[in-house]
């Protein structure tokens, strides 16, 4: 994959430190082109949400966040049982780990991918956290486009494109769990299987409850 080497864009400074060039090395080997422009436009998409509302935040945690949130899909990070995110997560937590990076910074970028899909939690925790829900928030649903400048959105979006991204993203979730559908009980991405299964049954939270081996 060809990596688009822009340093700046929108007023944002893309981190180009020797940890994140190294985790920007994996997400080209391992990921796809589809998932690189996605990433950086996560990262993009996040600061800008920080920097309009005055966060205090490491760029670069942010940075390793947007670009192992979606590596969970992919075959190489992958495991048989775990939600994607998680898969994404523990990548990232091996990675900064094996660069000595301290326990608060691990767990800090850890929330910040496994809970990147979870409604209603993410956007209340640290602003690393935060940002990123953001950021794949507008990226994916156009949650926050009223606050994106066209001027913004067009240099984000030129540089890293958008191509065919609402047909194509459906898909490319569903390609990371189609083998651990059951991954998806309790959160969104089981809406991702009914739509790319047939007849697809979710499991029920109050089946669970009613089945439970609880005799009352």
């Amino acid at each position: 994959m060809s990596a688009n080497k822009i340093k700046s864009i929108a007023g944002i400074v893309i981190p180009d430190s020797a940890i994140a060039r190294q985790a920007t090395d994996l997400l080209q080997e391992h990921g796809t082109t589809f998932i690189y422009n996605h990433s950086l436009r996560v990262f993009l998409f996040a600061s800008l949400n920080g920097q309009r509302n005055g966060l205090h935040y490491d760029p670069e945690l942010l940075y390793i966040s947007a670009v192992f949130h979606d590596l969970g899909l992919v075959p190489h990070y992958s495991s048989p049982d775990k939600r994607f995110e998680v898969d994404g997560a523990n990548a990232a937590r091996t990675f900064l780990d094996s660069h000595g990076l301290p326990k608060a910074s691990l767990q800090l970028v850890w929330d910040a991918i496994a809970l990147h899909t979870t409604i209603g939690v993410a956007e209340y925790k640290e602003p690393e956290v935060a940002l990123l829900y953001a950021g794949v928030g507008l990226d994916v649903m156009g949650e926050g486009y009223e606050h994106l400048s066209r001027e913004n959105r067009e240099a984000i979006v030129g540089a890293f494109p958008r191509t065919g991204f609402k047909k194509e993203i459906i898909p490319t979730f569903f390609s990371g769990f189609k083998h651990k559908p059951g991954t998806t009980f309790g959160n969104i991405k089981a809406d991702v299987c009914a739509y790319m299964i047939p007849n697809f049954e979710r499991k029920n939270f109050c089946d669970c409850i009613l089945h439970s081996p609880w005799t009352e």
